[in-house]
């Protein structure tokens, strides 16, 4: 009889597996344009802060701070924040700005707050545990001159099954001793024409 039970159960979780079909997956290059729905999206990532990296790092103040100091500016990273209408990960926008702002050279950056937190509980579990010539110092971090911070609008006009969704990323480089702001770049490129299909 439990065999009986048992080849009735395979029997039917084989058949719902019929029923449902199968997951059908095509992997694509990561450049390829994939737009789904309409909103925010990895093309739309690469291609504002693409942008907005290659002002930043053009900006003749930025140039000017390492002339008068002998030094790349240390920069921080504060918050992207989402001011949309839809739910947008920014913080792969500030590492995509932050992990290629680095790679040019022209600015060096400091963890940010959680990091330096982790990196803190490190050296204080040094100071108990690590040698004299290879524990690392508390006192010894470096500060930061500029914090960039931003922002992420939309504007959304719609008319019957149209729509137009337009995006403004504001990116501003300030200096933390005199709250100046030494850069400021906006992309507005994005923008998208959408016309819902009537499901059939």
């Amino acid at each position: 009889m439990k065999k009986f039970i048992f080849a009735l159960m395979v029997c039917a979780v084989t058949m719902s597996s019929f029923a449902l079909g199968k997951t059908k997956v095509k992997r694509v290059e990561s450049s390829a344009i994939t737009d789904l729905d309409g909103y925010w999206n990895d093309t739309d990532v690469r291609i504002v802060c693409d942008s907005l990296i290659d002002e930043c790092v053009n900006s003749p103040r930025i140039a000017k701070f390492e002339e008068e100091n002998g030094r790349p500016g240390l920069v921080i990273v504060g918050k992207i924040v989402n001011d949309c209408d839809e739910k947008i990960d920014t913080s792969i926008i500030e590492k995509k700005l932050r992990s290629a702002i680095i790679n040019s050279g022209v600015l060096e950056f400091v963890v940010s707050k959680d990091e330096r937190a982790q990196l803190r509980d490190e050296k204080m579990d040094q100071e108990q545990h690590a040698s004299l010539d290879t524990a690392k110092s508390m006192d010894n971090e470096a500060g930061a001159d500029f914090m960039l911070t931003g922002s992420v609008k939309s504007i959304v006009q719609k008319e019957g099954k149209y729509g137009v969704r337009t995006y403004f990323v504001n990116v501003v480089l300030s200096s933390i001793e005199t709250n100046r702001i030494i850069w400021q770049g906006e992309n507005d490129e994005i923008k998208k024409e959408i016309k819902n299909q009537k499901k059939k």
